[in-house]
C-alpha cells in the first residue's frame, strides 16, 4: 500500500549521474541509471515511476527515446535535462509530454526538489482517486479522507499531525531527517528552526501511542513498522 517510487535516470555523463543518483537514492527512492539510449530504451517496458532523461544521448537522440517513452508508457512523468539552455528544448519536451524541464548546469538540490514535486503531483492525485486504506500498527489512514481511525473510531488529529503521520505510513523502517520531514510537512519555503519537527513528533506520539517513532539523534526520526 505504500509507494516507493522507481526512479530511472538517463545521463551519459558518469561522474554526474553518480552524484544525481546518490542524492535521489538518500530520499528513499530506487533509482536505475542508465549511461546511454539505447539500454535506456530496451527498459521502457518496465515502467518506472518516473523518467529522468537527458536529452543529449551519444547514440540516440533524446527525443526519440522520449516519444518511444511515451508512445509505451503515456502515464508515467518525465523530467528532461539539457546542456542547451534553449527556449525551442524546453518547448519541444513539453509539447511531446515532459512534465519539466531543467537546464544544465543545475545544483543536483534542485533535482531532488522537482522530482518529488512531480511524484506527489501525480501519485497523489492517483492515490486520491483510488481512496487507498494503508495499515500502520493498529491504525488504519485513509488517504482519501485524510482521517486516521482505530477500531472504527476517528482520531482527531491537525492537518499536519495527519502529513506527519502519512509520511511515516509512506516510509516504514527508513530514517527520515529532520530536513526531510520539513520539506513535506511545511514546504521548501518553511521559515523556522527544525524544533517544530520535534513538537509535532511529539504531539503525534500523544495522539496515537501505539506507534512505534524512533528518535534518531542529531539526524531525525523513523517509523518501525509493526
Amino acid at each position: 500500500m505504500i509507494n516507493l517510487f522507481r526512479i530511472f535516470l538517463v545521463e551519459d555523463e558518469l561522474n554526474l549521474s553518480q552524484i544525481l543518483t546518490s542524492y535521489l537514492q538518500k530520499e528513499g527512492w530506487e533509482v536505475q541509471p542508465f549511461n546511454d539510449g539505447e539500454s535506456a530504451l530496451q527498459a521502457i517496458a518496465e515502467r518506472p515511476h518516473l523518467w529522468i532523461l537527458d536529452i543529449m544521448l551519444p547514440d540516440i537522440d533524446g527525443y526519440q527515446l522520449l516519444r518511444r517513452i511515451k508512445e509505451e508508457s503515456p502515464d508515467v512523468p518525465v523530467i528532461f535535462i539539457s546542456a542547451r539552455d534553449a527556449d525551442i528544448d524546453r518547448i519541444m519536451g513539453l509539447e511531446m509530454g515532459s512534465d519539466d524541464y531543467l537546464a544544465k548546469p543545475f545544483l543536483p538540490r534542485e533535482l531532488v526538489i522537482r522530482t518529488r514535486r512531480v511524484l506527489e503531483r501525480v501519485y497523489n492525485k492517483s492515490a486520491e482517486a483510488g481512496n487507498p486504506l494503508i495499515n500502520i500498527g493498529p491504525y488504519v489512514l485513509d488517504e482519501g479522507r485524510r482521517e486516521i481511525r482505530k477500531d472504527q473510531e476517528i482520531i482527531e488529529l491537525t492537518s499536519k499531525e495527519y502529513d506527519l503521520a502519512l509520511y511515516f505510513a509512506k516510509h516504514k523502517g527508513q530514517a527520515l531527517s529532520r530536513e526531510q520531514i520539513i520539506n513535506w510537512v511545511w514546504g521548501e519555503d518553511y521559515v523556522g528552526t527544525d524544533r517544530s519537527v520535534d513538537d509535532l513528533v511529539r504531539r503525534l506520539r500523544k495522539k496515537l501511542p501505539d506507534l512505534r517513532i524512533e528518535t534518531i539523534y542529531g539526524y531525525g526520526y523513523r517509523m518501525i513498522a509493526r
